[in-house]
């Protein structure tokens, strides 16, 4: 799974007019919930978790922050929500999950295709049925993507499944084994 590093400080003020000065300032508020502690204010200079946001939208991905006067330093967390201005598409706000990398979560990971089917070079259709994948694993053990090569399918075989994908041995398929991803009709 990707890993970021992010920089931030503690912020101290809260409310609407405090988060407008913090916005004004080129700064963007955050909170981090999670981990067993109440929840924790922070802020981004704005620029840098734009780059780092845009680096990783759409992606799993375990952030890393850097945390300027916190006890603990560095927390790990997982991006829960990100609320963006409608006319300059900059984050606002961002909502973060602390998480413990020790500790097995669900993950939708995408599955990619690769290749040419021998069945689709003697006239059939390639079929793709799934591209998605839930798993189960630590964080760090979760795969970026799942990429499948088609090239020794057949017309008329059964085709690949969830059970035939490739994953570390500490990862799981939550969805069922025998559902085809891809096959040549």
């Amino acid at each position: 799974m990707l890993q970021v590093d992010i920089p931030a400080s503690v912020r101290t003020d809260f409310g609407k007019g405090a988060s407008r000065r913090l916005r004004m300032d080129d700064k963007t508020p955050a909170v981090v919930y999670g981990g067993g502690d109440n929840a924790l204010s922070l802020k981004f200079e704005a620029a840098q978790l734009y780059k780092k946001l845009f680096d990783i939208h759409g992606r799993n991905a375990v952030v890393t922050l850097n945390i300027d006067g916190d006890d603990k330093k560095a927390r790990h967390v997982l991006i829960k929500d990100v609320q963006m201005d409608p006319i300059t598409d900059r984050p606002i706000h961002v909502d973060f999950h602390e998480i413990s990398l020790d500790t097995a979560r669900e993950f939708v990971v995408p599955i990619k295709y690769t290749g040419t089917a021998k069945g689709v070079d003697l006239g059939g259709d390639l079929m793709i049925s799934k591209t998605k994948v839930r798993l189960k694993g630590r964080p760090l053990d979760i795969p970026d993507d799942i990429t499948i090569d088609v090239t020794p399918l057949k017309r008329g075989e059964t085709g690949i499944t969830y059970g035939d994908l490739q994953l570390p041995e500490s990862v799981e398929v939550l969805d069922k084994k025998t559902v085809v991803c891809v096959s040549v009709s």
